[in-house]
């Protein structure tokens, strides 16, 4: 019997060994868990472009909306264990879902990180025809509503939803959200005047705001954006400690051999490390993570102690998915 299991550990290791040696083998995709055009889509194509140099492989995204991106997560959770499919993701999906969807999986036990990825601080912009030109105008002027100001989101527990639930609770002001199956959609509609504002990525509206096509009031983190260093920090504007960075992590399906999983963070690394890519996430607005925490077993803690952080927010709002 010893024999037995010394042998079967021996084929399980070289089954792994040969997995990872011939890893990839055919095309790798990412899963982006919202619509095409919006800030989530443009990190991953950024990022596939450039990985794909390292893989030997394309490297393709699909984007699977729905359900505030637990579709999409989903789908990634049930492929096989290969590496082959990656679940992209951040800290809607795989931090804040968890605590507003049934999602018949668990957000750390049936995924394994791979590699934490560039963060984006938000954004607090409104559409153009409202006259404030500053937050505390801004606030005064969602005080002055007679009913809630409308606020777009990616759907229920959203980068943008949980954004407008924190404003909420710092501002004592009440919003009236309005799902949509991304932020790139939701901003159409702010561009067009048919929503009053978004708490958005900043990557995803500072196209729009260099444009002249939306207004923009402060960043909510605690130091100024490079790529838009004429927009104050909430601090500086009038709301000292809205501070909220929305943090993006690719994942693959548990069970998924270690050695597959270090092939693919290289892939990742590499591409983050590269100056035409870091340029173009640059210019989104977006921050590099620091070079300890690229890997798996950061990204691994850092969503755990998301989880403990914002699940009770989360919960104490009753966030309803409708």
């Amino acid at each position: 019997m010893r024999k037995f299991i010394l042998s079967a550990i021996a084929v399980l290791a070289f089954s792994d060994a040969a997995t990872a040696q011939s890893f990839p083998s055919r095309p790798v995709t990412i899963i982006v868990p919202f619509s095409a055009g919006g800030p989530s889509d443009a990190m991953a194509r950024i990022l596939a472009e450039r990985m794909k140099v390292t893989l030997g492989e394309q490297v393709l995204v699909e984007n699977v909306t729905g359900a505030g991106g637990s579709v999409g997560v989903g789908r990634a959770v049930r492929s096989p264990p290969d590496g082959h499919t990656i679940s992209f993701g951040h800290l809607g999906t795989h931090v804040a879902n968890g605590a507003i969807y049934k999602l018949g999986y668990d957000l750390v036990t049936d995924l394994e990180p791979v590699a934490l990825l560039p963060s984006n601080p938000m954004i607090i912009v409104s559409k153009k025809s409202i006259p404030a030109t500053s937050l505390k105008e801004f606030m005064a002027w969602l005080k002055a509503q007679p009913t809630p100001a409308t606020a777009g989101t990616a759907g229920a527990g959203s980068g943008s939803h949980i954004a407008g639930l924190y404003f909420e609770n710092v501002t004592g002001i009440k919003l009236q959200y309005v799902p949509y199956r991304g932020t790139g959609p939701a901003m159409n509609d702010l561009v067009a005047g048919q929503i009053d504002m978004i708490v958005d990525q900043t990557s995803n509206s500072i196209g729009q705001v260099r444009a002249g096509n939306i207004r923009a009031y402060a960043i909510t983190g605690d130091k100024r954006v490079e790529s838009a260093s004429d927009i104050p920090t909430v601090d500086e504007a009038g709301l000292p400690g809205f501070h909220m960075t929305l943090w993006s992590g690719l994942w693959v399906p548990k069970e998924t051999p270690k050695d597959v999983i270090a092939k693919l963070n290289a892939a990742t690394v590499e591409a983050l490390n590269d100056p035409a890519v870091r340029k173009q996430l640059e210019n989104l607005g977006l921050q590099m993570p620091p070079k300890d925490k690229l890997t798996p077993e950061a990204l691994g803690a850092w969503q755990k102690a998301e989880i403990a952080k914002w699940w009770p927010m989360i919960k104490a709002a009753n966030v309803k998915v409708d």
